[in-house]
């Protein structure tokens, strides 16, 4: 039980707990009992031997599971009582000093989610921003539809842009030489360097392209990645793009009745993304209100934890050659940005009742992993070796949905067009 709640900041308490011997007795025994149930002792049956011999054998190690199983009990419970929310994982004070058939006192130091004065976030103002679908938006939707179904066949003519080549190509680097056959790469397309791409153009079948090329660091083969290197490639084939008409054929081929409702459809889904794109900029307007008109202070851990994910990953896309500690006062203002947005949607949240049942986590995880051709359990290994759980992935969704509901009841405001 609760026995006092101490202040040491805006965001940390401590937390002073007892439980009760009783509470440890009942779970000891029933821990023993368990025990009993499956212990192998010499002249007795399974679950007959004396409880004083079980306790003698295993009283250790159900004290053991006992503490460990109502310690997390007995803090939630706290927590709850105190009207409380963590940040992070609580910080034993003072070590454990468990005596059998005594109360447990406990001490706890939680940095909390700090209660914020006068919330407000009905009726926000956003931008009304109309939407609107040209004909160039179509046509252009239509060509990428079109360029989707193209063929490539044998042309007896100069390599150009767009065009697949066949070759059997020698790369030299730091006094190594590797080489492949029947290699197909397409002109002025993908990621190989554009001089590569550039010495291919105008080459027929037969003929010998010659370029000097510095491969980036992210190059996809890690031993071409930053080094420069001769490459000579020897040009077996050229393939030129067909394209299909736009007409009723190809859009049959597409799974519509005609070319008019393959327009339609195609209009039907700029409106959608236009759509999505507009109420991204309104969650962002919203978000952005809420975070500047509120001020309240960060938990430590929190700030830390945003400006240590945000250093790792302009650190992984070497965005950035500064020192830890300038690049760190650099991101703050970002990471404090997250960290209230975070609190603010958490809070809005349980204000208004908002959940993410398992059910919508099951949907968003094949959605997304369909999205990127890849099985649900894949993505979820992801988020977990990323994140340690799928807390975060929850708390994302969840923060989707306050900003949902935030969107239906802001008021909107004359705009541009989209």
């Amino acid at each position: 039980m609760l026995k006092a709640v101490e202040d040491i900041s805006t965001t940390k308490k401590r937390l002073k707990i007892e439980i009760p011997s009783e509470a440890i007795e009942e779970k000891i025994k029933l821990s023993l009992e368990k025990m009993r149930q499956q212990a192998k002792i010499p002249g007795f049956r399974p679950g007959k031997a004396p409880m004083n011999m079980i306790e003698k054998h295993f009283g250790k190690s159900a004290e053991a599971e006992t503490i460990e199983k109502i310690i997390p009990e007995f803090y939630e419970k706290a927590l709850k009582e105190a009207d409380i929310v963590p940040v992070a994982s609580p910080e034993l004070d003072g070590g454990l000093n468990f005596q059998r058939h005594n109360p447990l006192s406990l001490a706890f130091t939680v940095e909390i989610r700090p209660r914020i004065q006068n919330l407000s976030y009905s009726e926000l103002a956003v931008k009304d921003i109309p939407i609107t679908v040209t004909d160039s938006d179509i046509e252009a939707a239509l060509k990428r539809l079109q360029d989707g179904k193209a063929t490539y066949e044998i042309a007896e003519k100069a390599a150009e842009n767009g065009d697949l080549v066949t070759v059997d190509y020698e790369i030299k680097y730091d006094d190594q030489t590797s080489s492949a056959k029947d290699q197909v790469l397409q002109v002025g397309i993908g990621t190989l360097p554009k001089e590569i791409s550039d010495s291919l153009i105008g080459k027929k079948a037969g003929e010998t392209a010659e370029a000097e090329a510095d491969f980036p660091e992210n190059f996809h083969v890690k031993a071409l990645a930053g080094k420069k290197t001769m490459v000579k490639n020897h040009i077996k084939a050229v393939k030129k793009k067909i394209l299909p008409a736009i007409d009723d054929e190809l859009a049959k081929d597409l799974g519509f009745e005609n070319l008019d409702s393959l327009k339609a459809g195609v209009r039907e889904e700029i409106e959608k993304a236009k759509k999505n794109e507009v109420q991204k900029i309104q969650k962002d307007e919203i978000l952005e209100k809420l975070v500047n008109t509120h001020d309240f202070d960060l938990p430590e851990s929190m700030l830390d934890r945003e400006l240590s994910a945000l250093v790792s990953e302009v650190r992984a896309a070497k965005k950035s050659d500064k020192d830890e500690n300038a690049l760190r006062n650099e991101l703050r203002p970002e990471a404090v940005r997250t960290a209230k947005a975070e609190i603010l949607l958490s809070v809005i949240g349980g204000k208004e009742g908002i959940i993410v049942t398992d059910d919508e986590m099951k949907e968003k995880i094949l959605e997304i992993s369909q999205r990127l051709s890849m099985t649900p359990e894949t993505l979820m290994k992801i988020y977990i070796q990323r994140d340690g759980s799928l807390e975060g992935f929850r708390s994302s969704l969840h923060g989707q949905k306050v900003l949902d509901l935030l969107l239906s009841m802001a008021k909107t405001e004359k705009g541009e067009q989209s």
